[in-house]
């Protein structure tokens, strides 16, 4: 029989009402208006008892009828109701545990990911900021015009650092020359440690604000002084008083320990800097500096660190020496084309140096920065996904509350009253769940450190960490509470307490739409984690033109590794555990030097770009394994060699030379006017030897140069022999042969993988965030897989009566879920796509985004999906009919 049309007032009127009338009002009113509507039906008719309704709310809007503060009842909760709020909540944790453990851990976890996140952020942003001065701190930079194109670097010329010192020195505090950071060896006594330094005008300390632990900021004006880092002293002095001790920099130089200050944090530019030394000192060791490099602005060298005065800016600096090497050279003879490149000078404020620190035409890159706020959103990502369980589980239990909002309305409660209880309720699962996170976060702490390479601490000293917490509190617990609070305070009590109120599909729509909303985030995560290792992958399956395997290098810190070139391969060779040896200018992983000034038949014009330019032995090529692709390697028994050059492929196509081997290439040396003479004896594969995501830079390798003498050394060892072994002889000779240095070698394959530290750190984060993402996601799911087969378990057990299988209600229970997750993942799909692809661009040497990643992805999803809702569709499948029918 078909059901009887039923009038209804209108139902916008009915939303008015409620919209202004006051709460202690409404009930009363709206049932008068509805019991007067139904008489008018049955005299006037439903049109007419519609427009009187509506007239009748219209009449209602009278100044004692409108929402106003109620006095009868304080809205502020006391104590007493404080006590009784608390005590219902733990009560209805207590009693439903599962729902219980799944808010506590899931917003536990995402509380934990965003403290992470947050500490991650927060040592980012402060780099640098352990200098007090780090608001007046900058390093003077130059800037060059080539080819149209700008091109930024912070090396310097010497007459260019006492110009800017004697012309605006009335601008800084400080104006400092420095060398570069190098490795030294430091040795007293029997102990020898090897040290990365700095050598630096005397300022520095003072400038640095660095923390004196013996000595004062005036240690570096002695010339021959140096000062050390405590844990650099502990090292060669244990505990004895490092004062006024003497030490020998690289066996060859004696200082004076006149200062120890405290170790500088990792969040610093200055970190690595194990020792500070006098300016003057490394001049005077570089005889070379007084002889051609003083007076000679072609030759960049420097580094120059500025404090600028508190009452200026360093925009305003920076405008006011920005032409100053411009003024000096223009009128100098031989430097016209130095001034057409238009050089400029700017300073580069610390503040920067760690984020924005490299520059692409003229402009700061943003990528770290960028890295940083993603980081962020990601973190900010992962908490939303736990926000979204809570909102998600407590509205879809709202029903086993409804009769209590519907009694407790009865019973005088006001709306505003339901919702402070409700947020209370809130309020209490996120002080467990962030107490949980506070434990979770100080025991990943260290597991989080050596993933992100930091060293970060819990900041419990830091009032602004507690203020931050208390509102992330609040903020957590009104963005997972709010909704909840909200919807569950809306129920009308005549219906609840009736069972006239039906939650119908559509208040399911808001819980569709975040599941949709979690799963997207965990598909874009898991979609962003496979394509970074794609990417790392790719990088490292390229071929690198040599074999990295058994081959180690050192640096050559002392002078007593030079003249013993000879003795020292001779009796290496003689241990049988070293096949060949040869000294390099740079590490075999990097390209050291790069010049221009080279010319050779049939070059075009605009085509004298820098060239890697790398001095080398003649068995440089046997020890790290170079692939010929034309022509010959050096020789020892040919003395025409020494005017010899090996270039790699990337040199002969940018030459533009088919035939190279015998061609001639002149390099005329552009501080002196010298031309030397050489011819191209092979051509070998390109060489990775920069970054592996980048093309391969031109290279050319001789004996005899211009620009500098070998200071690496690199060894082949045995295969046949074990690592341990070959090592502990090769040890044995260093000592013999070169007693004032420690053997600090490195193997050649590990630094290598060092070239994407970068990126596996960024695919280990993207990975940790989407499993836990995918976890959080899966528990939500998990609650909410509960809840549905519980509110359709009659219905289940009918559908069982009338003959449905296991699997028919297996596919009933999961269909929707599935719906959902293949939504997430067609949302997800392009999203991913152009963000990766974005990031992609940003290599030169790439992978491709390939359709299966998205296809495993998505399959995965879908598994994962079914695993976590199978578990309770399979167990309430099984349940024996007659239970949940009994009561009908």
């Amino acid at each position: 029989m078909a059901t009887p049309h039923l009038p209804r007032p209108p139902h916008w009127a009915t939303r008015l009402l409620h919209g202004f009338c006051a709460d202690h009002l409404v009930e009363e009113m709206e049932g008068d208006l509805e019991e007067l509507f139904h008489q008018r039906v049955q005299i006037m008719g439903e049109k007419q008892a519609r427009i009187r309704y509506v007239l009748d709310v219209l009449s209602l809007i009278r100044l004692f009828v409108l929402k106003q503060k109620v006095t009868e009842y304080s809205l502020l909760p006391n104590s007493i109701m404080l006590r009784n709020y608390a005590m219902i909540a733990f009560r209805n944790l207590v009693r439903q545990k599962g729902y219980a453990f799944i808010n506590i851990a899931g917003l536990a976890v995402g509380m934990t990911v965003a403290m992470l996140i947050g500490l991650w952020v927060y040592d980012e942003l402060s780099f640098n900021q352990y200098h007090q001065n780090y608001n007046h701190i900058a390093r003077v930079m130059n800037q060059v015009t080539d080819e149209q194109e700008l091109h930024t670097g912070n090396s310097l010329q010497y007459p260019l650092a006492v110009e800017l010192k004697n012309a605006y020195g009335d601008q800084f505090t400080h104006l400092l020359k420095a060398s570069w950071t190098q490795s030294y060896i430091l040795s007293h006594r029997d102990a020898k440690v090897s040290k990365i330094g700095i050598y630096i005008e005397d300022g520095a300390p003072e400038m640095l604000t660095l923390k004196m632990l013996r000595g004062t900021w005036t240690g570096l004006r002695d010339p021959h002084a140096i000062m050390l880092s405590e844990s650099t002293a502990k090292a060669l002095f244990g505990d004895k008083e490092p004062l006024n001790q003497l030490i020998k920099i690289n066996a060859s130089i004696d200082v004076k320990v006149t200062g120890v200050y405290e170790d500088v944090p990792q969040n610093t530019e200055f970190h690595e800097i194990q020792f500070f030394a006098p300016f003057d000192l490394w001049v005077s060791m570089n005889d070379w500096i007084e002889k051609r490099a003083v007076n000679d602005w072609n030759n960049h060298f420097l580094r120059v660190y500025a404090q600028i005065k508190p009452n200026t800016s360093f925009e305003k600096v920076s405008n006011t020496i920005k032409d100053t090497e411009l003024n000096k050279i223009k009128n100098l003879e031989g430097l016209q084309e130095q001034v057409a490149h238009h050089p400029q000078i700017f300073l580069h404020p610390m503040s920067q140096w760690h984020l924005y620190g490299s520059f692409e035409k003229g402009l700061p890159e943003k990528g770290p920065i960028q890295m940083v706020w993603l980081v962020g959103i990601i973190g900010g990502f992962v908490l939303l996904l736990a926000c979204i369980n809570f909102m998600n589980l407590s509205t879809a239990r709202s029903e086993k509350r409804a009769r209590e909002v519907g009694i407790r309305k009865t019973l005088g409660s006001l709306r505003e009253q339901l919702i402070s209880q409700f947020l209370g309720e809130s309020y209490l699962v996120v002080l467990f769940a962030f107490c949980l996170s506070l434990l979770l976060t100080q025991l990943s702490l260290p597991w989080f450190n050596l993933i992100a390479n930091k060293d970060m601490h819990m900041l419990w000293a830091n009032p602004w960490f507690w203020l931050t917490s208390v509102g992330f509190i609040g903020l957590t617990g009104l963005l997972a509470g709010s909704y909840p609070a909200l919807y569950l305070s809306s129920f009308h009590p005549v219906k609840v307490l009736k069972g006239t109120l039906h939650i119908g599909r559509s208040a399911s729509t808001p819980r569709r739409l975040l599941v949709v909303l979690q799963f997207t985030v965990s598909v874009t995560l898991i979609i962003c984690t496979i394509v970074v290792y794609q990417q790392i992958q790719f990088a490292k399956n390229r071929p690198v033109g040599y074999d990295r395997k058994g081959l180690i290098t050192m640096e050559m810190k002392s002078s007593d590794f030079y003249g013993k070139y000879d003795l020292l391969r001779t009796t290496l060779q003689k241990t049988g555990v070293v096949t060949e040896m040869s000294e390099s200018m740079g590490k075999v992983t990097e390209v050291a030097s790069g010049n221009g000034g080279f010319s050779w038949k049939g070059q075009t014009q605009n085509k004298d770009k820098d060239f890697g330019t790398l001095t080398v032995t003649p068995e440089h090529g046997k020890t790290v394994g170079w692939q010929f692709v034309a022509g010959r390697d050096f020789s020892r028994e040919l003395a025409s060699d020494s005017s010899g050059m090996v270039i790699n492929e990337a040199a002969a196509r940018y030459m533009g030379l088919k035939n190279p081997v015998g061609e001639p290439v002149s390099w005329t040396w552009s501080q002196s006017q010298k031309i030397k003479q050489y011819r191209i004896l092979g051509v070998i594969k390109d060489m990775v030897m920069d970054s592996p995501y980048e093309p391969i830079k031109p290279t050319l390798f001789y004996i005899q140069g211009f620009n500098g003498s070998v200071s690496w050394i690199n060894i082949r060892l045995n295969p046949r022999v074990s690592t341990s072994q070959a090592l502990s002889k090769i040890e044995a000779v260093f000592k013999k042969l070169i007693p004032t240095a420690p053997f600090d070698y490195q193997f050649v394959d590990q630094d290598y993988a060092k070239k994407f530290a970068e990126e596996e750190r960024i695919g280990k984060l993207a990975s940790v965030f989407a499993l836990l993402a995918i976890f959080i996601s899966c528990l939500g799911l998990f609650g909410l897989a509960s809840f549905v087969a519980e509110q359709r378990t009659k219905e289940i057990g009918i559908r069982k009566v009338l003959g449905a299988t296991i699997l028919n209600i297996w596919q009933l229970l999961s269909k929707d879920f599935v719906l959902l997750i293949t939504l997430s993942f067609v949302i997800s799909t392009p999203i991913a796509w152009y963000f990766l692809n974005n990031w992609l661009q940003t290599y030169e040497y790439r992978t491709h985004i390939s359709w299966w990643i998205f296809a495993v992805t998505g399959a995965g999803a879908l598994v994962i999906t079914l695993l976590t809702v199978s578990f309770q569709s399979i167990k309430v499948a099984l349940m024996n009919p007659v239970k949940s029918l009994r009561n009908e």
